[in-house]
This record gives structure tokens, sequence and C-alpha cells, in this order.
């Protein structure tokens, strides 16, 4: 049998991605369903919900749950609702984050802004992950986690509320991946580089900064995602990150903003 036949195992295996309506969430999502995975879409928007499951390969496994993970009480629904569902989730993929204005810059951004985007990423994504390693604690069941962090968690993006976010999830990585790895829970991240996808409109001129020539597609990043979460191909693998950028992190390519005089 091939290695990299059945990386996952039906009858026991689950998932829950957070923004599994769109961009990098519903590639994943999907590309979970299509290996027999049953999988909670969990999203924003009942609209991108519904479209992500029609379109996937095995609609009649997806779970469907619409929410605002910035309210700790919609993470606790959520968390019930899979829990109903799947009867116990093994593996969880954090790629909810709220769309980014250029426009937000240091001194633009105002503290609404600022607090919607570290709910949804760091706090949703700590909670969410503690409750289902609890979980999988009590019953003695391997876990695999996977954040959706960012190259500007460690390179400015002239947007503080993102980048700070994006930055605290790479080192919750860290932290989750150290508490939990004696439980056989594994905790990684995935680093996207210029995905246009899920609302990042990029300038094709970007392109000329990327070492393979062009624009990442949300599609480029499931395979990763799915290997990186398999506990059948990456077992011994945990606290890492995965950068997918096509060589863009070779370059820093952010200008400081324009400021309004």
């Amino acid at each position: 049998m091939s290695l990299f036949s059945a990386p996952f195992d039906p009858a026991t295996d689950t998932a829950l991605v957070t923004g599994a309506g769109n961009g990098i969430g519903r590639a994943i999502a999907q590309a979970l369903v299509g290996e027999g995975v049953r999988t909670v879409f969990a999203d924003i928007s009942a609209e991108r919900v519904s479209a992500a499951i029609s379109a996937s390969a095995g609609p009649e496994l997806a779970v469907p749950w619409v929410g605002d993970l910035a309210r700790l009480d919609a993470c606790d629904a959520l968390l019930a609702a899979s829990h109903a569902a799947l009867g116990q989730v093994t593996h969880f993929v954090h790629s909810a984050s709220p769309p980014r204005r250029e426009a937000d810059h240091a001194l633009a951004v105002d503290h609404r802004t600022w607090q919607e985007m570290h709910a949804v990423n760091l706090d949703a994504g700590f909670h969410l992950a503690r409750e289902i390693a609890t979980r999988l604690i009590t019953a003695k069941r391997p876990g695999s986690f996977l954040f959706l962090t960012s190259l500007h968690a460690g390179t400015p993006r002239n947007l503080p509320h993102y980048s700070t976010a994006k930055a605290g999830m790479a080192m919750l990585v860290k932290e989750l991946a150290k508490t939990f790895g004696r439980h056989n829970i594994r905790v990684n991240a995935l680093v996207p580089g210029a995905i246009a996808a899920g609302g990042f409109v990029a300038d094709a001129s970007l392109a000329r900064h990327i070492p393979l020539g062009r624009l990442g597609e949300a599609k480029d990043l499931a395979p990763m995602a799915l290997s990186v979460l398999s506990n059948k191909l990456a077992g011994y693998v945990t606290g890492a990150a995965f950068v997918v950028d096509g060589g863009l992190s070779l370059t820093n390519w952010f200008e400081a903003p324009v400021l309004e005089e």
C-alpha cells in the first residue's frame, strides 16, 4: 500500500474547520470531505457555507454552522454543535479571520476593528483548541490542530491589528504544541503567502516578487494542510510552521503606508 493512500480514517477521524465558507478554509474543508472525513464547515456567512458544501466532493459528509466567532458564546455554540454532529472532533483547522482593509494602518485602525481581529484569530482559536483538546485528553484520543497564520506574523503588513493577531497565533501554536504533545495532540501552523482568495485582492504585479512567478490560490494550500493534519503522514510533527508562499518570504515588498498630511 502506498504511504500516501488513506491519510485519514473515515471511521474515527472528524474535523472542524473555521472560515470554511471561502478562501483557504473552504479549500481545506472541501479536501477533508474529499478524503471521507466528516467535517463541520463553520463560517459567518450562511450563503458561503452552503455554496462551499454544495461544491465539495462529499456534501453528505459536511455539517454547516453559521456564527460570529468574535463572540465567546458563538464559540461555545460551535463546539456544542460540532460534538453533537460528530461525537468527537479529532482534527481542528482555524482559518477564520475578519476581512482586512488597506486603509487600517497604525494611525487609522479603530478600536472595534482591532478587537474583532484579535477576537476571531487569537481568542477564538485558543478557546476552541483548548476545549477540543480537553475532550480528546479525557477520551484518550489523539488529535491534530492546524492554525492559519501569516508571513506577517514576523514581517510588518501596515495592518497592525492583523499582523499582531497572527504573531500571537504563531506563538499560541508553540505553546499548545508543547502542552498538548504529551497527550498525542499535535498543533502546527500553515503560513500562506500572497493567496488570491478569501477577500485578498493582490495587484498582479506582485507576482514579480514571487520566485515561482505567480500569485497563490487557495487550492495550493490544501495538499500541505492535509499532509500536516494527517496523523499517518505527520505523526511526529508538532509546533512547526509550514510556509506555502511560492518563495515570497525571500523578499519584503511592503513600503511604509502613505499618511495624509
